[in-house]
């Protein structure tokens, strides 16, 4: 920054720090020049040579005592582009600092805005953004820390190390700019502490700390004890070079086959993508998401095809084809359950990443967002992807599961409660529950256990049974309106049967933390028994209206074929109060009594409620078995890239 004169001229008694104390009636030129000359033992320069070396040197040192903000942060140009002509002091007024390279056209938008301007060919128009900190509240709690974030594109280091996203910026760091410009960052207002760059005795273990620092001086003994610490570590990472990353996620696959561990593919798809969002360059991750997302749609096929081809109907002897019992299809769906648990997990997390991508987009406005926007769209279609598996699977499993049911629930309406033995005052365990309505319960219960050992999402167990209460109330009741006329089911006696079955099931249901589904959704099932529960005396003098007001869950059609159908006795004709008005009439006309299969309830994807947190330890014991294990196929991958005679320099056994 150029001075003014008159500062200039202010400044002049700061000399004296140099030289001394100005003689008497003397200027500081002066008393410079004549220490110089004491100093060097050279005859006093003429006074025109004098004066024009007093200007220039005057000039040159009024500009390197210039004292740098005390109330501001500012950067310390430490390496520059033209040094000559760049200053050496660059301050941040204002929170938000941007560095750049001038424009020939400047951006319309605001967000194109440029706090210093750096003149070399390898800084971009935005090259990367600094924000400052804000004081505390209380004084007495320390600052919180600056942060700076790389533009899309930008070549920037921090402390020496590449940058790719953002970072803190704490007081002595240092940020390099391309391959020309190198600043320290300087707030006065901080707590001065050592700089981040200076070497430290002791290095995080990690399967990088461990093996790829040469320089550190760690003997050959304590690297290989960092690298069983990292091995053997609990803390949620997984340290992968980019060209180890297809055989990584087949692995991950794969110990799908094999592993007790419900969620594990989720937990370990989850490492991959923190390590790529801290460690690689930004436009990897996007890649990586898509790629996941592809390897899951695939098993998840794969799967799908194994279990239709082993159903009965598909087998080649088709002679000796029967239904499939619940337990062995549980077993079928156990793999389709595990990836529907592990793609919403694994969805969830993707979604976060997204977030910080839009982020950066909003940041750096809308002329930069080219290659934001690429990525958004990679991860659009990969999110697009897993809503297809979830969906899929889904669909799968509650399509195998009232397949099951379908042949089971008729005999719920067939089947007399009053004949077992039981005590139906209380809620027994399943096993002493009347014949009739074991196989229904039965099913539900198979599912409801495979749910919970899948570690399916709290909202996905309670769609599944929406589902499943919804096929069984639609398929009970259509087989009501079918059947009710010709096999006496529209009268009392077998209505009350019906009923009695129906509060066994929910009680039981209800015991086991699924009442309230069940009841939402066997709504139309249950009034159709309530009115045929009612007796026959009290029903024949039952107006239309009040019918219609007392069980609303049944259209006016469906109430009409009931009261038409109800079995009042040879001979004997429906009363004329059970008649709609001639409006209604015509609209049942119109009307199906059936309920349809295609109206079940849309699947709603879950926005909170997770289980994974890829921010604590491991502490699951399976899962952390399957983490060390994935470390260990990772280092053996490493060695065997390395040239034979540097495997032995390492020492490392990773059975140890």
């Amino acid at each position: 920054m150029n001075l003014s004169t008159k500062r200039r001229k202010d400044r002049k008694g700061v000399l004296s720090m140099a030289v001394g104390e100005p003689v008497e009636g003397g200027s500081v030129e002066e008393s410079r020049l004549k220490a110089a000359e004491e100093a060097e033992g050279n005859p006093a320069p003429s006074a025109s040579e004098e004066e024009v070396t007093d200007v220039a040197s005057l000039e040159q040192l009024t500009q390197c005592l210039i004292q740098p903000p005390t109330e501001h942060p500012y950067f310390l140009q430490l390496l520059g582009y033209n040094e000559k002509q760049e200053f050496v002091i660059h301050v941040m007024t204002r929170r938000r600092h941007i560095f750049g390279r001038p424009e020939r056209r400047p951006a319309p938008d605001q967000s194109s805005f440029v706090d210093t301007f750096l003149n070399a060919p390898d800084i971009l128009p935005r090259h990367c953004c600094v924000v400052s900190s804000v004081p505390p509240a209380d004084p007495s709690q320390p600052w919180s820390s600056a942060m700076v974030r790389p533009f899309r594109g930008a070549s920037i280091t921090h402390n020496g190390a590449p940058l790719h996203r953002q970072v803190e910026l704490a007081p002595g760091d240092l940020l390099g700019l391309g391959q020309y410009f190198l600043f320290m960052y300087k707030d006065p207002r901080a707590a001065t502490a050592p700089p981040a760059w200076l070497p430290k005795a002791w290095v995080s273990p990690g399967l990088v700390g461990a093996l790829a620092c040469q320089a550190c001086g760690r003997s050959l003994q304590e690297r290989q004890e960092a690298f069983r610490a990292y091995l053997k570590s609990r803390e949620p990472q997984l340290r992968y070079r980019p060209q180890e990353q297809e055989a990584l996620l087949a692995e991950i696959v794969r110990l799908q086959e094999t592993s007790t561990c419900r969620l594990g593919p989720a937990f370990l798809f989850g490492l991959c993508l923190e390590h790529a969002a801290r460690e690689l360059e930004p436009g990897h991750l996007p890649r990586l998401i898509a790629r996941i997302a592809q390897l899951v749609k695939e098993a998840v096929w794969g799967k799908i095809k194994e279990i239709r081809d082993r159903q009965p109907e598909n087998q080649q002897d088709k002679g000796e084809a029967g239904n499939l019992s619940i337990e062995e299809v549980a077993a079928d769906l156990r793999p389709l359950m595990l990836w529907m648990a592990n793609s919403m997990e694994l969805l969830n997390l993707v979604q976060k990443r997204v977030l910080d991508i839009e982020k950066d987009l909003d940041l750096e406005g809308v002329s930069h967002n080219a290659l934001l926007s690429s990525d958004l769209e990679t991860c659009d279609e990969a999110m697009a992807v897993l809503d297809e598996v979830i969906m899929s699977t889904f669909q799968q499993s509650v399509y195998y599961l009232t397949k099951t049911l379908y042949s089971a629930l008729p005999v719920l309406l067939d089947s007399n409660p009053f004949t077992a033995t039981t005590d139906l005052l209380h809620v027994p365990e399943l096993s002493s529950m009347p014949e009739g309505i074991q196989g229904t319960l039965a099913i539900y219960q198979a599912t409801l256990e495979l749910t919970r050992d899948c570690d399916l999402h709290p909202d996905l167990v309670s769609q599944t049974f929406g589902y499943l209460f919804f096929f069984s109330n639609a398929s009970l009741f259509n087989t009501i309106m079918e059947r009710g006329g010709s096999q006496s089911l529209f009268q009392w006696a077998k209505a009350v049967q019906i009923r009695t079955n129906l509060d066994l099931v929910l009680d039981w249901l209800q015991r086991i933390g699924l009442g309230d589904i069940a009841t939402e959704f066997f709504r139309k099932l249950s009034n159709t028994a309530n009115l045929l529960c009612v007796p026959k005396s009290s029903l024949l003098q039952t107006s239309w209206s009040r019918l219609r007001n007392d069980y609303p869950a049944l259209t006016p059609a469906q109430l009409q074929h009931v009261l038409r159908n109800y079995q009042l006795g040879p001979g004997r004709a429906s009363p004329e109060c059970w008649n709609p008005p001639d409006k209604e009439q015509d609209e049942m006309t119109q009307s199906d009594i059936f309920e349809s299969f295609t109206d079940h309830p849309p699947l709603i994807l879950p926005c909170d409620g997770f289980r994974l947190r890829l921010s604590e330890p491991v502490l699951d014991d399976t899962l952390h078995r399957q983490l060390v294990r994935l470390r260990r196929f990772l280092w053996e991958l490493e060695r065997e890239s390395l040239p034979a005679n540097q495997r032995a320099v390492y020492g490392l056994d990773p059975s140890q």
